[in-house]
């Protein structure tokens, strides 16, 4: 028993010492990092660190490459368990007779184990560990597993290692794209890689891919015809190296998964057509120093990247082309408006018409404009968004409040936030803070699938709406349906049909039409100083991102959104134009009655109304405060009250009135405006709402302005009056200012402190305002 016991344990021994005798991993070499596209061909691959072009387990053998292969290397492959006897005494024999080692008789199962083993000097002991070795590899791994251990770590001259890497480098195309000859020739390089490769020993070379050929020709593999065109092509003159068309997503891949495939979604011919488009308009950029652009494409039903353009190709050589833009913090502008537009119809702060005062505002210290420095006096939301006005934006902001919108901007996928909600401000809505072109593809795109899955999925929406992008196929994205997502469906398809018509002065014509065409709901952005130009487009099937700027920050005259990336986003969009429109949710929509005037919701007294479509938050809204009945004589001319009219004599009607300041403005560019009429000459009285400041805003600091040389300047105080040719006598404090009449504008020398200003009317109409004025760092309570 204890002879069979010590057996048994030397037997058990050996068998454990037999299975470890492979080491495992079998190759520890370093590989290429490659990113393929959504068919799975090769987009674009890095050198391994030890400097070779090395891919790892692609599996994409052509039949035509593994019959070279084997017919050359290895001709009982599939039959022998690694080792092959009669190989082993064929190069027994030709050694002697020769008197030197002419043939090593070595399976493709052995140099896998002796490409494993670094190639090591061809010793007898060598030589016997190297065919212990493969019979233990076969026991471990299929024929196919071995094979392409050998395709992959196969020398195939200078620095390419394995068949993928050879296919691509010496023919540019893929392995089972081969032709005959060049499989042929793929199969004998790794013989004497060193010794003849193409570009070296070439007719060498060539005499053992024909004598390969020929061999398949008598096995029968194609006939004479097929023979004599093989030999006839020539061997590769050259190395190609395919330049990347995905370089950022390259970088990206080496940065997070180095040495390994990565399977993208990215449509390479999409790709390269969305390549081409930035490469053309960088050209023409670079002119006024505009060296660098990103576009970003992606499918909102699956949320699947199909074109990754991080920056445009190198123009010069500081020019930051390496920075991959998609992901980096650029300066919002106004790209954000459309989610506070949402925000405020989905609340019902707002209806789609609702005007919007545009006049000179100041917010503390905070003194926005409109970009083209001019003011609309009112504007309705809708168009406030598709004209991307400033001043009302700040003002739905202010009513909607920072630190709301700013919670829901981070549930919509914006990430950048990294500051409190008050250190941003007010300017959250125009540029004051960060934000990706990665986050608002996924926010924009967010919003449209939450329309698609309203339609798709009876009105659901998944709590991953806007975390949908995704570049590599192995991400998963784990969803549950939620009752109430941060923005509804109503929201967003109002939202979106706002952004279809956008009505911008600086936009082309022809452009504008274009975008209809396509069904594209877009908007644009520019941070300030000209240091960013956004595009963002998006219809029912493709979310489009733009950014055009220098990425060292460095502004130019010219760079806005609207011509420097909406002609981007426009080719890209024609790329993937569909006829789908966006689904309108009409369970979540109420129609109801509006003020035409006003864009509220219609009181008993608005003489015109529409019957629009709004979210059912809207149904609640104020109704409109614009139309107040108003008191005529009989001639309609004047208006009177009841201590210089009897009743009866009276026209009562509805009338549309603006503040003064807002009529002001309006008045300008709309001459149907109707103003107030004044009051019979026998009716006059002092009125509170004749007159209106423009500078100083009530409760305003005012600062005392210097010029570049610390001269102290006067302050411009400016009002508005219904009658612009009624004289207006300024008083500040006790002291007589002067007068004006139709441009109600006066330079006025303050001092430090509090002050009251006192403005009257040739009618007896007064205006009284208090300020105070600040001095550098003092400051008066």
């Amino acid at each position: 028993m204890l002879r069979l016991g010590i057996g048994g344990g030397v037997l058990l021994a050996l068998v454990i010492g037999w299975w470890y005798f492979l080491p495992t991993p079998l190759f520890t070499v370093p590989y290429s990092t490659v990113i393929l596209d959504g068919k799975g061909e090769i987009m674009g691959m890095t050198v391994a660190s030890d400097g070779q072009y090395r891919v790892s387990g692609r599996g994409r053998l052509s039949m035509k490459y593994m019959v070279a292969l084997m017919c050359f290397e290895d001709k009982r492959f599939l039959t022998h368990p690694g080792v092959d006897p009669l190989a082993v005494g064929r190069a027994l024999w030709l050694n002697v007779r020769s008197g030197s080692v002419v043939s090593g008789g070595s399976t493709l199962t052995m140099q896998v184990i002796r490409l494993s083993r670094g190639n090591p000097p061809r010793t007898i002991p060598e030589k016997i560990l190297e065919m212990l070795l493969a019979i233990r590899l076969e026991q471990s791994f299929t024929k196919w597993e071995i094979l392409n251990m050998y395709v992959d770590h196969a020398p195939f001259g200078g620095n390419i290692v394995g068949i993928q890497a050879a296919s691509l480098k010496y023919f540019n195309r893929q392995p089972d794209e081969l032709s005959w000859a060049e499989a042929a020739l793929l199969a004998v390089l790794p013989n004497a890689p060193a010794l003849m490769y193409p570009g070296k020993n070439m007719p060498g070379l060539k005499g053992k891919r024909d004598a390969l050929l020929r061999v398949l020709y008598e096995q029968g593999y194609f006939d004479q015809g097929d023979l004599e065109m093989a030999m006839a092509e020539p061997l590769p003159g050259q190395v190609y190296s395919p330049e990347c068309i995905a370089p950022h997503l390259l970088a990206r891949a080496y940065g997070q998964c180095r040495g390994e495939i990565s399977q993208t979604f990215i449509d390479s011919r999409l790709q390269e057509q969305v390549n081409g488009i930035v490469r053309r308009h960088v050209d023409v950029l670079k002119h006024n120093h505009i060296y660098n652009a990103a576009v970003l494409v992606a499918h909102i039903p699956t949320g699947q990247v199909r074109a990754y353009v991080g920056n445009g190709p190198k123009v010069r050589d500081d020019g930051g082309n390496q920075v991959d833009i998609i992901m980096s913090n650029r300066s919002s502008g106004s790209i954000l408006k459309p989610a506070l537009y949402a925000l405020m119809q989905q609340s019902g702060y707002i209806l789609p018409g609702t005007i919007v005062s545009d006049v000179p505002s100041r917010f503390g210290g905070y003194v926005p404009s409109n970009f083209n420095k001019d003011f609309q006096g009112i504007v309705p939301a809708d168009k406030a968004l598709s004209m991307s006005l400033n001043i009302p934006f700040v003002r739905l902001l202010r009513e909607y409040g920072v630190e709301h919108f700013y919670d829901d901007l981070k549930k919509m996928g914006i990430t950048t936030l990294n500051r409190k909600a008050e250190s941003y401000g007010l300017s959250l809505i125009l540029g004051g803070a960060e934000c990706k072109l990665w986050d608002l593809c996924n926010m924009y795109g967010g919003m449209a699938s939450i329309l698609r899955h309203y339609s798709e999925c009876d009105g659901a929406s998944f709590d991953h709406e806007f975390r949908r992008l995704r570049l590599w196929a192995d991400e998963q994205v784990d969803s549950v349906e939620v009752q109430n997502n941060v923005v509804n469906a109503a929201a967003v398809w109002l939202t979106f049909k706002a952004l279809q018509d956008v009505e911008r002065p600086d936009l082309e014509s022809g452009w504008k039409n274009f975008a209809s065409s396509m069904n594209l709901s877009w908007k644009t952005g520019t941070s300030f100083g000209f240091r960013d130009a956004w595009a963002v487009g998006v219809n029912p099937e493709y979310v489009i991102g733009v950014w055009v700027g220098n990425a060292d920050g460095e502004g130019r005259p010219g760079l806005i959104g609207v011509r420097a990336a909406a002609p981007i986003l426009f080719e890209v969009a024609s790329l993937v134009r569909t006829d789908a429109r966006f689904y309108m949710p009409k369970e979540e929509l109420s129609a109801i009655a509006v003020c035409r005037k006003s864009g509220y919701r219609a009181s008993s007294i608005c003489p015109e109304t529409d019957t629009v479509y709004v979210a059912r938050a809207g149904e609640k809204t104020e109704v409109c405060p614009y139309h107040r009945l108003v008191n005529l004589d009989r001639t309609g001319k004047y208006r009177v009250d009841s201590e210089c009219e009897s009743v009866s004599r009276m026209k009562i009607e509805p009338w549309f009135v603006l503040s003064p300041v807002q009529e002001w403005y309006y008045a300008r560019t709309h001459s149907d405006y109707k103003k107030l009429p004044p009051y019979r000459a026998d009716c006059q009285r002092g009125q509170d709402d004749v007159m209106e400041m423009i500078y100083p805003q009530r409760g305003l600091r005012v600062f005392i302005p210097k010029d570049l040389g610390g001269v102290v300047r006067g302050v411009v105080f400016e009002m508005a009056h219904r009658e612009p040719s009624t004289l207006v006598y300024w008083h500040i404090d006790d002291q007589f200012l002067g007068t004006t009449r139709y441009h109600h504008q006066l330079e006025v020398n303050v001092t430090p402190g509090r002050h009251t200003l006192y403005l009257v009317d040739a009618k007896g109409n007064m205006l009284r305002q208090s300020f105070v004025v600040v001095d550098g760092e003092k400051d008066y309570k």
